[in-house]
């Protein structure tokens, strides 16, 4: 067996795949509708949306197969995702990159395999994120004419995939909106409380916003808002989870954070607002109140009550910094 190569712009895929915010998602009827047309079009028992993660190759939507993913180096599609076109297979057990697949020896016994690329910008040559894909345990043959309208519905889950990435993006400052904060959320706690791996949530709120944008006008208020978008960030790990929830109030979770590193990361934060402050000159200045709780699994039963505990230790630090002001 041939494991997939990893392609060489492998990072910037990665975090292309990561921004879409659709890995370990509930089934959606947009992509299972793809795939259950493509099983009908083709009349093959199984089709896939197929994401390649790091490690393994995870199915938005499966039709005709039971289970959500395969380890990535037993996966077809991470052969495909290096193709510009599509990867045909006519027969498996023929072909010495597959022959001895446990994927081709046991259940689902694939012969015929065919999956096109998935790509989200096609103008710039843009990273395969995964597949859509056909399965046979069949052997059988895949032409010009096929290819092309397997092509044609991969583009279609290519825009359903640029969808459902809007729909969790904040527009203006192009962090996650609260639902795709949530849904990110939601796979962190699970992972770190089976990996038992420390997690803390953060929820800041802009002090003064109000006042910016009735003295300076509602633009410079998007742009103090995409500012201390920004500044969020550069003070973040890239692994960390950074969220506006709405308005001006935003939230970070950061997971597998070892103790004094919360400190050190708001140090930096401060720092960096500081500086921006500093260089700015608008007539204002940016400051922000900040709540912090670390996940305890004897009173956080999800990551909503973890964000309303850090909620309430937010309000608590802007009540304390107008007194002191007082």
């Amino acid at each position: 067996m041939q494991a997939p190569l990893i392609p060489i712009d492998e990072a910037s895929r990665l975090a292309t795949l990561l921004g879409l915010r659709v890995l370990d998602t509930a089934p959606e009827e947009r992509f299972d509708r793809l795939t259950r047309l493509a099983s009908r079009v083709f009349d093959v028992p199984i089709a896939l949306v197929s994401l390649v993660d790091s490690n393994r190759q995870w199915f938005k939507s499966c039709t005709g197969l039971d289970g959500r993913g395969t380890p990535r180096e037993i996966s077809f599609c991470g052969h495909a995702i290096l193709e510009h076109d599509a990867l045909v297979i006519p027969d498996a057990a023929l072909d010495e990159r597959f022959h001895d697949n446990p994927l081709v020896t046991g259940e689902p016994y694939v012969r015929f395999y065919a999956g096109y690329p998935l790509r989200l910008n096609h103008a710039t040559s843009g990273s395969a994120v995964g597949t859509l894909c056909l399965i046979d345990s069949e052997p059988r043959d895949f032409g010009a004419d096929e290819i092309e309208t397997l092509r044609d519905l991969a583009h279609l889950a290519e825009q359903e995939l640029s969808t459902v990435h809007l729909a969790t993006t904040d527009e203006l400052t192009g962090l996650s909106n609260r639902r795709g904060f949530e849904a990110l959320t939601v796979h962190s706690l699970s992972l770190c409380r089976r990996l038992q791996k420390p997690m803390a949530m953060l929820m800041l709120d802009l002090d003064g916003f109000k006042q910016i944008n009735d003295e300076f006008g509602h633009a410079e208020g998007d742009w103090a808002l995409k500012s201390f978008a920004e500044l969020l960030t550069q003070a973040f790990r890239d692994s960390d989870v950074v969220g506006r929830l709405g308005g001006d109030e935003f939230a970070v979770l950061l997971t597998n954070i070892a103790d004094g590193t919360l400190s050190t990361v708001m140090n930096r934060l401060r720092k960096g607002v500081d500086a921006h402050n500093r260089d700015a000159h608008r007539g204002y200045t940016l400051k922000f109140s900040v709540g912090s709780v670390m996940f305890d699994p004897q009173r956080h039963h999800d990551s909503t009550e973890m964000l309303a505990e850090a909620d309430r230790m937010m309000y608590l630090h802007k009540r304390e910094t107008r007194s002191v002001a007082a």
